[in-house]
């Protein structure tokens, strides 16, 4: 299974994501989508789980945390998540649903780690091109127990 991941587009949808994303089962989006149209246009390619983050509207109709079942694997998605110091919802979050995923965005700033057998993933700032932000998407493959992740740029 193949999974496309990607946060903090703040509305802008690089066509080079369209062709890294082809061929893959599911999509995830960690927050700070800016226009919700961007997510019929990657539901175009799969399906879609996205959250809100701390730049969007609140009446999206997005939730802040979301937990989705992909494969034989849980994946849990918030827009805020520091791995090192996991705020009182996050680990709650974690009592409650186990997730072998954390999925998160907000930094702009590629991070895999991981930590206590649960992977962290930040995909990286993916939005329009800005003075020295390097913009990334990342691919997750899994393939029985093994996770593989590929991280693509876009400059």
């Amino acid at each position: 299974m193949k999974i496309g991941v990607l946060s903090d587009t703040h509305g802008h949808l690089d066509p080079r994501v369209l062709d890294l994303f082809k061929g893959v089962d599911h999509i995830l989006h960690a927050g700070d989508i800016g226009f919700p149209s961007l997510i019929l246009d990657l539901e175009a390619i799969a399906p879609v789980t996205a959250v809100l983050g701390n730049t969007d509207d609140p009446r999206f109709e997005f939730r802040d945390l979301e937990v989705v079942d992909l494969g034989d694997r849980k994946f849990l998605l918030h827009h805020i998540v520091d791995p090192k110091a996991l705020t009182e919802r996050i680990q709650l979050s974690f009592l409650h649903h186990a997730p072998d995923v954390v999925v998160f965005g907000h930094t702009h700033r590629r991070h895999h780690e991981l930590i206590g057998g649960r992977l962290f993933i930040n995909p990286g700032y993916s939005g329009a091109p800005r003075h020295a932000t390097a913009r990334s998407v990342a691919v997750l493959e899994m393939d029985g127990d093994q996770m593989t992740v590929d991280f693509h740029g876009l400059d």
